[in-house]
């Protein structure tokens, strides 16, 4: 015999939000409904340094230098 609950005490709901500078204003509009306990936001997983090269390279963000003395130079201002 299967047991289905037909009044969930707790229950779950996955908001997506595409213009993130709303997010404060969403978090206050929920956390006002009637019954809503905690709010919380997932974790945004952090992007290895190899990623970060890949990112970089499709961003444009790679500089190149035919020698050491001219990458040196180029520091140096």
């Amino acid at each position: 015999m299967t047991n289905v609950t037909t009044n969930p005490t707790k229950g779950q709901i996955l908001v997506n939000i595409e213009d993130m500078s709303m997010l404060k204003d969403i978090k206050k509009a929920i956390s006002m409904v009637k019954g809503v306990g905690k709010i919380t936001l997932p974790r945004r997983r952090r992007m290895s340094s190899y990623e970060r090269s890949l990112n970089d390279l499709e961003e444009g963000r790679v500089y190149e230098y035919d020698s050491l003395d001219d990458l040196i130079k180029d520091i140096e201002g």
